[in-house]
């Protein structure tokens, strides 16, 4: 503290702060790699860019500036690289992925898609699932040989969690035997990206999921009003479907994150209502992850910002619509979370998943509820997080002490010394218990830790490669290579280069199944 103010700890790995900035970004048109400035404009942050072959492009990067400017200032972005890239000598970013010596991040969280089969065909689709005419389907041989390049690649890290994706990850032949392989690896967190209609359908499933080792389903959930919201963005009606998904998770022991892909004047008015839906299931619902569109297909400009929804969007959406929490008070950068990555790393003697990433990749907040009354309050209401993760950063860095007590000790002591307000039947241990439990997945206490985020992956049209060297959540690909979110889905788009080689036509998938691949539903065109 110096003066009563808390001092700032900038990036450590050069990522360029304050306004306006140069950054390397994409033509939208050709991909060639392009300078883009960022900069504030009527109180907004933009990006804008020019291909001499291509021309002009204009895009939103935060519909509110103040917010983008004390978000960049709140990332430790502690990131010492990758031990052991599968590329070595890239001198090209995003071209040469897969991951690289470029790359800060380790995974936070990897990726393995087992099939781009799907029982919808959803107009806002980033995977293009069932249109390409051709079947990709991992082997279980594969599967382990992904799951084994994750951990080969990310070592000296510990290696927690894995998600499974598509397509919808349910319907691969193979997927129980799948969730068995994950924890057969030890992977401690194993979830699936899905849209639910299988375990909605089927109790025993969901069941047998969690013996399998299953614990979180990340569950497409875009709103609750089906009429107004799933036939826009999902083409058909799924309301109840979304319900009783949610419902069998309870029964079978799974927790469930919402995921809701949000599109402006589409269902940016549901984003209130989705969290109090999880307010109402925080015995099953552990977390909302906001996503805003990210459009992969060809738009006009006006459509694009029309429907463009940024994470400030969120933020302040969250706190018109619920008054739960404040826009430019409770919200942070996920990166601000990396001093305590490092206190359970030393407390626990591994190296832990560390949230490196850009501060303009996800920002989020955490929100207490009482699991009888509901009250709910956001953590950085009780806390001062900033003087703590300050602190709690200074303290790791100096101090090389690994007695397990003493450690506790101090979190406690952090956590009285900045408590700011006084929550009826919460004690600091409640507390300490509710936020250490969640890492180690035994919280008991009274109060349930709520975490509200938004990821907001790139287009072609905000690109920022500043942003790609820093991601943490990255696909697992059946040709040995791991790949960055926002690689893999845009920009180079290296998904559709492994799909096309490792998949076989549709009509030779029909042949060999002896089956005609129909689904419900309708595709209405990529990033609409």
């Amino acid at each position: 503290m110096a003066n009563g103010q808390v001092l700032i700890e900038f990036p450590t790995q050069g990522v360029p702060l304050g306004l306006p900035k140069t950054v390397n970004s994409l033509c939208p048109k050709c991909k060639k790699v392009i300078k883009a400035r960022i900069l504030e404009e009527d109180g907004k942050i933009v990006m804008r860019k020019k291909c001499k072959d291509h021309g002009d492009c204009y895009d939103i990067v935060y519909n509110h500036a103040e917010l983008y400017k004390k978000i960049e200032k709140w990332a430790f972005e502690d990131a010492p690289g990758l031990t052991n890239p599968k590329i070595k000598n890239a001198t090209r970013c995003p071209q040469q992925c897969g991951l690289c010596n470029m790359h800060y991040s380790r995974s936070c969280l990897t990726n393995i898609d087992l099939t781009n089969r799907c029982n919808l065909r959803c107009p806002i689709c980033f995977a293009n699932a069932n249109v390409q005419g051709y079947v990709y389907e991992v082997t279980l041989d594969q599967v382990k040989k992904m799951l084994e390049e994750v951990i080969k690649q990310n070592a000296p890290q510990e290696t927690h969690v894995v998600q499974y994706s598509g397509g919808e990850p349910t319907i691969h032949p193979q997927f129980l035997e799948c969730i068995k392989v994950a924890k057969d690896f030890s992977f401690a967190h194993i979830q699936i990206a899905s849209n639910g209609i299988k375990i909605a359908n089927d109790l025993e499933f969901a069941k047998k999921c969690k013996e399998n080792g299953l614990y979180t389903v990340y569950l497409q959930f875009d709103g609750v009003d089906e009429d107004s919201v799933y036939k826009s963005t999902r083409g058909v009606p799924l309301w109840e479907t979304k319900k009783k998904a949610i419902e069998n998770c309870r029964k079978a022991g799974l927790k469930v994150v919402l995921v809701p892909t949000l599109v402006n004047t589409i269902n940016d008015d549901q984003v209130g209502k989705i969290l109090q839906f999880a307010i109402d299931n925080c015995d099953v619902i552990s977390g909302i992850s906001y996503q805003p569109v990210a459009f992969t297909g060809r738009i006009s400009e006006k459509e694009r910002l029309k429907h463009r929804y940024t994470l400030s969007d969120l933020a302040f959406d969250i706190e018109k619509q619920t008054g739960y929490a404040k826009a430019m008070e409770d919200w942070y950068p996920l990166s601000i979370t990396t001093p305590y990555s490092k206190f359970v790393s030393k407390l626990n003697d591994y190296l832990t998943i560390n949230l490196s990433c850009h501060p303009n990749c996800g920002i989020g907040t955490y929100l207490l509820v009482n699991r009888k009354t509901k009250q709910t309050i956001p953590i950085t209401q009780i806390l001062n997080v900033e003087a703590i993760f300050n602190e709690l950063n200074e303290f790791i860095k100096e101090n090389k002490v690994n007695f397990k007590p003493y450690l506790k000790f101090m979190m406690i002591y952090l956590l009285r010394k900045h408590f700011k307000r006084n929550v009826e039947n919460l004690s600091l241990v409640d507390l300490y218990k509710a936020t250490y439990g969640v890492a180690k997945k035994e919280n008991k206490t009274e109060w349930a830790l709520l975490l509200v985020a938004g990821m907001h992956f790139q287009d072609c049209y905000n690109y920022n490669i500043d942003r790609v060297k820093r991601c943490v959540i990255h696909y697992s690909a059946p040709n040995g290579l791991i790949y960055p979110f926002c690689t893999y889905n845009s920009g180079p788009t290296f998904r559709e280069m492994i799909e096309k080689k490792f998949s076989i036509s549709l009509e030779e998938w029909q042949k060999k199944k002896g089956t005609t691949y129909v689904t419900s539903g309708f595709y209405g065109g990529r990033g609409k």
